[in-house]
């Protein structure tokens, strides 16, 4: 979903990008360029570009409105191996949105402009696959690896890319991070309320405002999960140890989200379970039970009241928060595995993609 919940884009293994008008369900523009699996999208926080990588470590950015390539070459080759994960800089940090990260398979991360389509930086200093990225509120770049680390990088504009600290800890590779201000992050200046803005500076604004009243003097913080079962919680602009050690999942961690208050995080997990947890202290909550099959991603709605489940057993499920231990409502239909699943910013409706090459629309 685009940060104001007007667009929805896919990207899939036939190597196509498709742009999907969300009130009539109909694919609006269907884009050839990639020549493997598309395997990562993002949206800019203003809305304006889609950035989308496949397999072959190729990256290629698109504008919306026509589903045409923008700038002037219309192929970033940006990695040698695949692309694992992208992630925009945030707009109360830079009004232009015109910065990205990109995370490889080949143990680097680079810093892109988009707009001059150059690469700013490398951030090179993983022995193994960097399995995510993701460009902090507050001015840092987040790194998690199979090498069991986490690394922190500036992002400033005059120094980008010198190592800050490295996190360690994990057991195991780990597979995702989540930050308490993912969700203002993505939306930029939108909300539910559905406004459209006049001029950039004025978007700018909204987008400073917004993320200062999140703020309000709580540090930001990154919980990671792994393969060793367990979950960490760091204030990384502080200091290098875990405030937390959370235990409790049976099997590997998937996904992590936090809800978009901040207030609590959610924990996706091979062993079918979805385990809720507090989003400040780290204490946990409840445990969701229903799934049949591996839980491969969650997503919360805008007013942090529901959470929706993707699971292997080609269901989806809405959970109410933080009371409900059973699932309120079952979303079936899917005829296979249910991989993605996206919660629209402006809260009207849940996308779910799925291994039956289907994305299914669900409206309350």
């Amino acid at each position: 979903y685009s940060p104001d919940g007007r667009h929805l884009a896919s990207g899939g293994g036939d190597t196509t990008v498709r742009f999907w008008d969300v009130h009539t369900s109909l694919p609006k523009h269907t884009c050839h360029g990639h020549k493997n699996h598309v395997l990562c999208t993002a949206w800019s926080p203003d809305g304006s570009r889609f950035a989308s990588t496949d397999k072959n470590g190729v990256m290629i950015l698109w504008d919306p409105t026509t589903g045409k390539p923008v700038g002037g070459r219309s192929t970033i080759r940006a990695h040698k191996q695949w692309i694992t994960s992208i992630s925009w800089e945030p707009m109360h940090a830079n009004a232009a949105c015109e910065r990205l990260v990109t995370s490889s398979k080949d143990g680097s991360c680079k810093v892109w402009n988009v707009r001059t389509q150059q690469c700013i930086a490398t951030l090179s200093g993983h022995v193994d696959s960097v399995e995510c990225v993701k460009w902090g509120g507050e001015g840092l770049i987040y790194t998690a690896s199979r090498d069991r680390t986490i690394r922190v990088w500036t992002a400033e504009s005059n120094d980008v890319g010198k190592l800050v600290r490295t996190l360690k800890g994990h057991a195991h590779r780990i597979n995702t991070l989540a930050l308490s201000s993912d969700i203002v992050c993505r939306t930029g200046p939108f909300d539910h309320t559905c406004s459209k803005f006049k001029s950039k500076e004025e978007a700018f604004q909204a987008a400073v405002e917004k993320y200062q009243k999140f703020k309000s003097g709580e540090p930001e913080r990154l919980v990671s999960g792994s393969d060793d079962f367990t979950l960490f919680v760091w204030h990384p602009k502080e200091s290098k140890h875990p405030i937390k050690r959370l235990t409790g999942h049976q099997q590997a961690v998937n996904h992590i989200a936090f809800s978009p208050d901040g207030r609590y995080f959610a924990s996706a997990s091979f062993d079918k379970k979805v385990k809720i947890w507090n989003g400040k202290s780290g204490d946990f909550i409840a445990t969701l039970t229903g799934h049949v099959g591996s839980v491969y991603q969650v997503a919360w709605s805008s007013d942090s009241r529901y959470l929706v489940s993707a699971s292997k057993d080609s269901t989806a499920k809405l959970w109410e928060m933080p009371s409900g231990k059973k699932a309120k409502e079952t979303l079936p239909g899917h005829a296979d595995e249910v991989y993605a699943l996206d919660w629209s910013p402006n809260g009207s409706s849940v996308a779910t993609g799925s291994k039956d090459r289907t994305i299914k629309i669900w409206k309350h």
